[in-house]
């Protein structure tokens, strides 16, 4: 190819990089200002401390109360306990893939595990709500099993291909060279496992943990199944619960737009919004910091 041709291509998609770069930041940046737009509306009725710690929601009563504590804190608890789930049996299920599985177990668990990524979260939810909530009835003796617990293993399986198809190709992308290395220098199977690849793997094993809890944080069909449904703060994880995005999907088709439920609702929206980002920021500087270490080693 002409040097003068070669110069013009590259350029071209040098730009077109950029352009696709810029056009995500505007998408977020608009996405932000239209949730900014509808909900703040509310703050001029509820202070943004009352909205965050208030512990009562109650858009019906008279006069409405909107404190978003317990949805918020009934997210956390369900995506912290899908993120242990997922994360610790979907990292071990991806070594034992890239590891230690023969080449023909590892090419049908890998078609497996891909599929259970395109089953419907309504499915998730439907048999969570038919088959292990009275599961976990019976076994724990519970007066209902519709709580934080039930929700956290049915969002711990949906967030589970994810973090098994990621991480199993970050291990996979680690140089055999380096297993070689340490197998010749008298380490054992495990021991380099353990010591070398894992840690060589481990910006794409976060970057899969952290798809995984935005996969479990912003489900909302299959959590609104098997949750409970209650707007309490949860004092134990067996208790009910109620989360974000299941009380916008419950209550959004029940407000007039503009009304003050309505911008409740674009409230806990922005609430969504800014613990994502938040949780992506921390990746981002645990990231960058666990990469400097390593360059500078």
């Amino acid at each position: 190819m002409d040097k003068g041709l070669a110069g013009i291509y590259e350029n071209l998609v040098k730009y077109l990089l950029g352009i696709v770069a810029v056009t995500s930041v505007l998408i977020l940046l608009l996405i932000f200002y239209f949730l900014i737009r509808e909900g703040a509306g509310l703050f001029s009725h509820v202070s943004l401390p009352g909205f965050i710690f208030g512990t009562e929601w109650l858009p019906d009563a008279e006069p409405p109360r909107f404190g978003a504590l317990p949805l918020i804190t009934g997210s956390l608890v369900v995506t912290t306990g899908a993120g242990i789930i997922a994360i610790s049996i979907g990292i071990g299920i991806a070594v034992f893939l890239a590891e230690v599985a023969p080449r023909s177990v590892r090419e049908v668990a890998k078609a497996v595990i891909e599929l259970l990524a395109g089953i419907p979260s309504v499915v998730y939810g439907f048999l969570g709500l038919t088959v292990l909530a009275p599961l976990i009835k019976d076994m724990l003796n519970l007066p209902s099993a519709l709580c934080a617990f039930t929700a956290s293993i049915v969002l711990g399986i949906m967030a589970l291909p994810t973090v098994v198809s990621i991480s199993e190709d970050a291990l996979d992308a680690v140089p055999r060279e380096y297993r070689e290395a340490s197998l010749a220098l008298g380490a054992t199977k495990w021991e380099t496992t353990w010591r070398i690849v894992v840690p060589s793997a481990r910006s794409g094993l976060l970057a899969a943990s952290m798809l995984g809890l935005g996969r479990a944080i912003g489900e909302t069909m299959a959590v609104l199944m098997v949750a409970g449904n209650a707007t309490l703060i949860p004092h134990s994880i067996f208790d009910p619960v109620r989360t974000i995005t299941a009380d916008i999907a419950a209550e959004m088709g029940e407000t007039v737009h503009g009304g003050l439920h309505y911008q409740a609702l674009f409230g806990l929206g922005i609430v969504l919004f800014s613990i994502t980002f938040f949780i992506n920021m921390v990746t981002d500087i645990v990231f960058a910091r666990t990469s400097s270490k390593r360059g500078a080693s």
